[in-house]
């Protein structure tokens, strides 16, 4: 009787730690199996980011610091000003990368719209507009704007005090663009100084480039997860690579393109295994240049049936593209990492269900690298227009790691390390119970 007495009691810790173990599991696998459903995930805004209030006239603008991130929010009918303090030599770069919160609803023409001025309300350069476009579908969208220095450029060529005016657009609503939704969007503000050239050079953009659209790659896509954000999307190199998007989804690579380089690339969506009907513009793909100026973006309408979208062609990174007329070669001015973003119309769920679908992008790097031209100082932040600086494509091109930049962001990991550290703090407890009752047993009654 008492070995049973014993035995009885002795087992409790064993029942306490299985189950505990059965229960971490299943909580880790199912934090694991959301994680792998492509669900969706809010904007992923740099860690770092500093929280700052944009002021609605310029005598309390906050300033800016370069190689600086910033969050702050834009409402319906916000005008916000930025405060820069600038040389008479470095080029400024700033882009908003504006975000609707959930559930909100945004029409063709809305958009984000970025401008440098002087003190007298002059433009420094051609200022952007960002638009949601004709998806019509809530989703991160970056415009840039900047003071540059040279010959031939805009005013603004001196030392001083200038800002940063971002504000939102839209046109009037029609019984084709609904009204958006009055929600103010979150925004995510960058800033990059580029140093003057060691001695001046060309001042006009070359005449001669390979425009021919260059063959799509072959083979075997190798899986690559997207991240949510600049500041976490997933490396790529040349190759073929697959995904998984979901309806709302905005997806974030980047690759590395150096001096001399020309980039492509082609995104095709999957063919869906239910559902009908059409959407014009289902697929949208930018591309986004070292301090997320866009470059060019390109849509794809979707039925069900696979689709597929190319960018039109690009010209090898050269420094003189700046001179160009033209967005979509001015815009490969930097080398550096060229951020893909990739983005599913929220309504493709109304016909094609939740998703996630099939993404497969092939991504081309032509050209030999070659010597970049020579800066009178350094870029801030350091190595922004390095290629070589950032997640580098692991060998044999697998998934990437938590918190290497996918769209993972880590949460499986940090799910697993959380449920790993309650595993063992509660093995520890329940074995030191067990500990204590078996010397309270081996103890002689009256002791």
């Amino acid at each position: 009787m008492g070995r049973r007495t014993a035995w009885r009691h002795g087992g409790r810790p064993f029942a306490i730690v299985a189950t505990v173990l059965c229960a971490t599991a299943a909580v880790t696998g199912r934090a694991a199996a959301a994680a792998e459903t492509g669900t969706p995930k809010p904007y992923a805004f740099a860690q770092d980011a500093t929280p700052v209030q944009g002021a609605t006239g310029t005598t309390d603008a906050v300033r800016l610091e370069p190689g600086r991130t910033y969050r702050s929010s834009l409402g319906k009918d916000g005008k916000l000003y930025y405060r820069l303090e600038l040389d008479a030599t470095s080029n400024a770069y700033i882009a908003a990368t504006a975000v609707p919160r959930p559930g909100a609803t945004v029409a063709y023409s809305d958009g984000v719209k970025v401008s440098v001025q002087d003190g007298n309300s002059g433009s420094c350069s051609s200022s952007t507009t960002a638009h949601f476009g004709a998806s019509q579908s809530p989703h991160p969208i970056a415009a840039w704007a900047s003071r540059e220095i040279g010959p031939g450029k805009y005013g603004c060529q001196t030392a001083g005090t200038y800002y940063v005016v971002v504000e939102r657009t839209a046109a009037p609503p029609s019984s084709v663009s609904p009204p958006s939704s009055p929600d103010a969007w979150d925004l995510e503000l960058s800033y990059v100084s580029e140093p003057r050239l060691e001695k001046a050079g060309s001042t006009s953009a070359p005449e001669a480039w390979n425009s021919a659209s260059p063959e799509a790659l072959q083979g075997d896509a190798r899986p690559r997860r997207g991240g949510a954000g600049f500041t976490t999307a997933g490396a790529l190199g040349q190759g073929v690579w697959k995904d998984g998007i979901s309806p709302g989804q905005t997806l974030f690579y980047k690759v590395p393109v150096d001096w001399g380089q020309q980039f492509s690339a082609t995104a095709e969506l999957g063919s869906s295994s239910g559902g009908e009907g059409f959407m014009g513009t289902a697929l949208v793909m930018s591309l986004y240049n070292p301090v997320r100026g866009l470059v060019t973006d390109v849509g794809a309408g979707y039925d069900g049936s696979q689709r597929s979208a190319a960018l039109d062609p690009l010209p090898p990174v050269e420094y003189d593209n700046r001179y160009a007329f033209n967005d979509r070669i001015s815009g490969m001015r930097f080398a550096g990492s060229y951020y893909l973003v990739v983005h599913l119309a929220a309504q493709v769920a109304d016909k094609f269900g939740d998703g996630p679908f099939g993404l497969t992008l092939r991504v081309r790097v032509d050209g030999t690298a070659r010597t970049g031209p020579a800066y009178a100082g350094r870029a801030v932040p350091r190595d922004v227009f390095d290629p070589a600086t950032g997640d580098s494509v692991p060998a044999g091109g697998g998934m990437v790691p938590a918190g290497s930049g996918g769209s993972d962001d880590g949460t499986t990991m940090k799910l697993v390390a959380v449920g790993g550290i309650g595993t063992g703090t509660v093995l520890v407890l329940a074995l030191g119970v067990w500990t204590v009752a078996a010397r309270r047993r081996a103890t002689p009654r009256g002791w």
